[in-house]
């Protein structure tokens, strides 16, 4: 194989570029092509030996082997024929001789019975070499404009089996839950309801009274959630009520020095300045250890905002189309703008009807 490296094999897919070199593998794959055909070759040609019979009406198909059915058949024909010999009938004749009628008739009716037969053995010729050019073709007893008719009925009909698949995928993929991760809530519910109901029952009490059937534990947590105050939501996070709020959290628990505030303030008349003071905008003198507290606080406070993060859901059957969570979530603002407009773009794109033949 190494002899062969730098030239291109006339059976390689890639001999059309000028550019391409055979390596090993191509070779290899060549030769994987050539055993599959071969084997192929094999497969369908048909048995050197067989048993068929000359009389067999399948005799003339080269895949066909005589069975006891056939020669059951062979015999019986063959007992038919010799049967109706002995009676005084002929192969192929209407009815029984005329041997009564007179000899001015019977020349006649052989020439008619001739032509009859001469033009029905015709017929047949024609009719089995159509029958075999029809067969070639694959579509038996069909002129051209019919088969091109039924060649585009079947296309008609392959592409209405594909948009039905795709519109009952779509229908599934619309009406599947919406959080796939898990049990859903609704089902943890429904369950939680069904158990409770079970303890009710056993303890003798109604559903009203379900809180007696909570533990101390379960109880103190309880009231700790409801005692807590909800989170802001919406606009409600930049007003100043919350902005306060979140000054008091952060200045809880800063300790407080009274002492040196009040030598500060003595020692300084114009301790709180006034916009018309000469020294208004002049920065006192602050320790360096609340200095160093305050960057203590700054860092905390930092650090805890990088560790905080919520459970955002995540649904398995969407599909990706972003490249990061910026994309995803740019993606979304311009699917709430523009989505109820491009809906039945997007349906045809994925069922392949927008696109040209």
């Amino acid at each position: 194989m190494a002899g062969h490296e730098g030239k291109l094999h006339p059976d390689c897919i890639n001999s059309s570029n000028p550019y391409h070199e055979c390596s090993e593998y191509c070779y290899r794959k060549i030769a994987e092509a050539k055993a599959k055909l071969e084997e192929q070759a094999s497969l369908t040609k048909p048995p050197a030996e067989r048993t068929v019979h000359p009389d067999c009406v399948n005799a003339s198909n080269p895949y066909h082997e005589c069975t006891d059915y056939c020669f059951k058949r062979i015999a019986d024909a063959k007992d038919r024929i010799d049967r109706d010999a002995a009676a005084g009938t002929k192969v192929g004749d209407s009815g029984p001789s005329s041997s009564h009628e007179p000899d001015d008739m019977e020349g006649p009716q052989h020439e008619q019975d001739n032509d009859e037969d001469g033009q029905k053995t015709n017929k047949s010729d024609a009719d089995a070499v159509n029958a075999n050019n029809d067969a070639d073709t694959g579509y038996p007893q069909m002129t051209e404009k019919q088969k091109k008719l039924f060649e585009l009925r079947l296309k008609m009909n392959e592409a209405r089996k594909a948009n039905q698949m795709a519109m009952v995928a779509e229908k599934k993929k619309m009406e599947a839950p919406t959080e796939s991760r898990g049990i859903s809530k609704q089902k943890w519910l429904e369950d939680r309801k069904k158990k409770i109901g079970k303890l009710l029952d056993s303890n003798g009490l109604d559903m009203k009274q379900a809180f007696m059937l909570d533990t101390q534990e379960m109880a103190e947590t309880k009231y700790k959630k409801w005692e807590k105050d909800p989170a802001p939501q919406g606009w409600d996070v930049f007003n100043q009520k919350t902005l306060y709020n979140a000054y008091k959290k952060r200045t809880k628990n800063i300790e407080v020095d009274m002492e040196a505030y009040n030598k500060a303030k003595e020692a300084d008349p114009e301790f709180y300045r006034e916009a018309s003071s000469l020294q208004y905008g002049k920065v006192g003198k602050v320790p360096e250890e609340n200095i160093d507290r305050m960057v203590k606080e700054l860092q905390d406070t930092d650090a805890k905002r990088k560790a905080f993060s919520r459970r955002r859901k995540f649904h398995d059957e969407k599909d990706i189309d972003s490249i990061n969570d910026r994309n995803e979530h740019f993606n979304k603002k311009i699917e709430r703008a523009f989505g109820k407009y491009t809906l039945e773009i997007k349906n045809n794109l994925e069922r392949g009807t927008a696109l040209p033949d």
